[in-house]
């Protein structure tokens, strides 16, 4: 699936978690598929996180709720998804970006490719089971590091994590390394890849990385409601603004 929103950074609208989720949903009954790839449009962005201008308007208790709920539903399609997802990173991942490649199972990453859970930086929490995915990928300790300094980690390091499965070779493009380590998977029967996302899934899903996912809705709340959001996020806004502009 490719995310085509290349001017926007590939920023994952509502409309665009939407979309994301009908087509993993509609997709779960082939009994034919082996894998399933997400990239996104153009060299800069794999994906960002949320419209601003869309989540400017979320000030409620509810609608911030719903808008977890609906955005964490989409991207558990893909958790749940009954084959393996590689996210091709064809560039940064960005915020819900990031959680995005984390819901997946697999990361081959440009060289260029970033990986950043900058959330602090618009004082928020983690959400969409995002935080639960990097505690578990990356482990707690470096998963607190990388949140409370909003890191961005490049592909190299990001492979020294375990954040990156494959990085692109200095004398290959980036589709050559896509094809490279997707290859030896598209030679496994269908029922050989639902086989080990299934052991997969229950590795990954344990009691641990459902505490994390049970607590992140309340901690997203709080912090998305208190006043610093808000003026993180107008300051950000006008910062697009200006940019336009310039």
């Amino acid at each position: 699936m490719l995310i085509d929103r290349a001017a926007k950074r590939n920023a994952l609208a509502q409309a665009v978690l939407g979309e994301l989720g009908d087509a993993f949903r509609a997709h779960a009954g082939d009994a034919d598929l082996r894998l399933a790839v997400i990239r996104g449009a153009g060299e800069r962005c794999f994906a960002a996180g949320g419209d601003l201008h869309e989540f400017e308007g979320l000030r409620e208790p509810d609608a911030v709720r719903e808008m977890n709920r609906f955005s964490t539903a989409a991207l558990d399609t893909i958790r749940d998804f009954p084959v393996p997802v590689v996210a091709a990173m064809n560039g940064d991942a960005i915020g819900g970006g990031g959680e995005l490649a984390l819901a997946c199972d697999m990361r081959v990453f440009a060289r260029h490719a970033r990986i950043g859970f900058v959330q602090g930086q618009m004082c928020i929490s983690t959400a969409w089971g995002g935080g639960a995915d990097l505690m578990r990928v990356a482990g707690p300790a470096t998963a607190l590091r990388m949140l409370t300094r909003a890191e961005f980690i490049a592909a190299e390091e990001a492979r020294v994590l375990g954040l990156a499965d494959a990085v692109q070779d200095a004398d290959e493009d980036f589709e050559q390394a896509l094809e490279r380590y997707l290859a030896p998977m598209r030679e496994r029967k269908p029922q050989i890849m639902r086989a080990y996302k299934t052991l997969a899934r229950a590795a990954r899903q344990d009691d641990a990385w459902r505490a994390v996912r049970a607590a992140e809705p309340a901690l997203l709340e709080a912090t998305w409601l208190h006043e610093d959001h808000w003026t993180a996020s107008a300051a950000a806004i006008a910062r697009i603004a200006a940019k336009k502009q310039a």
